[in-house]
């Protein structure tokens, strides 16, 4: 079994993938578009921040599991893979703590203006004056959107800041944000509103694409600020330039739209450029506490697929199933019965949407439930029961 390991992970790490018994190919630096080639023979491939596409999927046959080693999968054709039955996993909180330490040291940057006060020292330059009209953070309100693990880990600095945190998200309840020491707000719009800083903290989907709009721009107070450590997706672009350029509200973001691919490049961005953006280069998670937990994760996927098949912090896995009926079968565990019952099922025409088989003590029984996408006739059910040389005992009901 090869692994492709095709973006950078420590070293040592590598070496632990290879005491699984595994071949492991280290292409840190293939592009995106030379990934299929790449991955042609791997079995598994293990990717950060590189864009896994359908080529992908179409190239590599071999290919049965894609492990993200970070939080999030947007940078993955999750529907390509489905599609071609490829496990997706990712490595979800092993760089929550990463994560708000930036979000917050984005917003004590934000309030003491320290990038602004290095650059002046650099250039010879010394404003005590101006630079002494901080307000300070302690007693000020810190919306957060978005209630996960890097969520909960900035509110937890926060609240060690003074902060009176504010929070949002679809899941939070009264009993959740009690738990969290939080004011819950009833949505995003109600949460930009009342807060001095507004930290985003929300996976990339569908649904929250672009939810910060111009709405929840316009509605924060005149001189707040927005703090984004997630994804440039989740906000409207245009209107973030636009009212960060006129002044009215700040920035501190380490996420753009438009991002290199490589981790050096010339970057052209209107809004990094703008004197009241605070911008970090995608660095998030790049501690080198948060990568080696996340190698390990990502090892630890690698190891309990190899040794079982099972794929820990799987993404695309049905959690329900087409299936509307359950055949269930207790037979001997002889070699070719569970053959002969799938022939009979193949022969009536149904389709098996799920299939678990259960050994007994001492490997003499079994017991299978197979999902099926319609109810088995009496018949199919009596041409199995009929096998009693193989079979027990057989029923079948509806889901």
């Amino acid at each position: 079994m090869k692994i492709l390991v095709a973006d950078a992970f420590p070293k040592e790490r590598l070496a632990d993938l290879e005491r699984l018994g595994v071949r492991v190919e280290h292409k840190p630096d293939v592009s995106a578009k030379d990934l299929p080639q790449a991955a042609r023979d791997a079995s598994i491939l293990v990717v950060r921040s590189k864009q896994v596409t359908a080529d992908v999927f179409e190239a590599a046959e071999s290919l049965s599991l894609v492990v993200r080693a970070g939080a999030g999968v947007n940078t993955i054709d999750v529907a390509a893979a489905s599609k071609r039955g490829v496990f997706v996993a990712n490595c979800p909180g092993q760089n929550s703590i990463a994560v708000a330490e930036l979000a917050i040291g984005l917003v004590l940057a934000l309030d003491r203006r320290i990038p602004d006060q290095v650059a002046e020292l650099r250039a010879g330059r010394w404003d005590k004056k101006s630079f002494s009209e901080a307000r300070g953070v302690f007693g000020r309100t810190l919306g957060v959107a978005g209630c996960g693990a890097i969520g909960r880990e900035t509110i937890r600095r926060a609240h060690a800041l003074g902060m009176h945190v504010v929070a949002w998200s679809r899941s939070l309840d009264d009993a959740g944000a009690k738990a969290l020491a939080v004011e819950r707000a009833p949505d995003l719009l109600s949460l930009a509103r009342q807060v001095d800083f507004l930290s985003l903290h929300l996976p990339l989907s569908k649904e929250t694409r672009g939810i910060a709009g111009r709405a929840v721009l316009e509605a924060l107070r005149p001189g707040a600020a927005l703090v984004n450590t997630a994804r440039a997706e989740l906000v409207d672009q245009d209107a973030l330039l636009e009212l960060a350029r006129s002044g009215r509200i700040r920035v501190g973001t380490d996420v753009f739209a438009g991002e290199p691919e490589k981790g050096k490049a010339e970057f052209d961005s209107a809004l990094a450029k703008l004197p009241g953006v605070y911008g970090t280069h995608h660095v998030g998670a790049s501690t080198e506490q948060a990568q080696d937990a996340i190698a390990r994760e990502t090892i630890r996927i690698v190891e309990v697929f190899v040794r079982s098949g099972h794929v820990p912090n799987c993404v695309n896995v049905a959690r329900k199933t087409p299936a509307r009926a359950r055949l269930v079968v207790r037979h001997y565990d002889k070699v070719g019965v569970l053959a002969n019952v799938l022939g009979l099922i193949r022969e009536a025409g149904i389709n098996v949407e799920a299939v678990q088989n259960t050994i007994f003590e001492q490997a003499q029984a079994a017991s299978c439930a197979i999902e099926l996408d319609e109810t088995p006739p009496p018949a199919l059910v009596e041409r199995i029961r009929a096998r009693s040389d193989e079979v027990l005992f057989v029923d079948a009901f509806d889901l």
